[in-house]
């Protein structure tokens, strides 16, 4: 057994608004995100599959507000909420928002490289 704090996850990306730290463990990828209010990952997530993130997410809002956008609709996630985000799904900041998430390893890593390689622009 294991425990995690953002303090003691190393930062995987630190720019434009976007605060990602994670750590791998068991098969399964820990996240801990922070958004500014008004980042929107849709653009990043063109060019994968249906142009939305193919990663399925498991969480918990810390804080703020974030809308998912997905194909068969938007829908919000608010501090106190736990989640499921299916495969589709792309995410926009509707408030400065916090959250933890836990995902595949492996779809994770692949969706991750996609969406924050050097053309990343939020």
């Amino acid at each position: 057994m294991e425990t995690m704090t953002s303090s003691t996850m190393p930062v995987g990306f630190e720019g434009n608004g976007v605060e990602l730290r994670t750590r791998a463990s068991d098969g399964m990828t820990f996240g801990w995100v922070r958004l500014a209010k008004g980042v929107n990952l849709a653009p990043a997530t063109l060019q994968l599959t249906e142009d939305l993130c193919p990663c399925p997410h498991w969480g918990y809002m810390i804080k703020g507000k974030v809308r998912m956008r997905a194909n068969d609709g938007d829908r919000d996630y608010e501090a106190g909420q736990a989640f499921y985000w299916a495969p589709g799904h792309a995410p926009e900041a509707v408030e400065d928002s916090e959250y933890v998430d836990v995902s595949p390893t492996g779809e994770f890593e692949r969706a991750i490289a996609h969406i924050f390689t050097g053309t990343l622009k939020l």
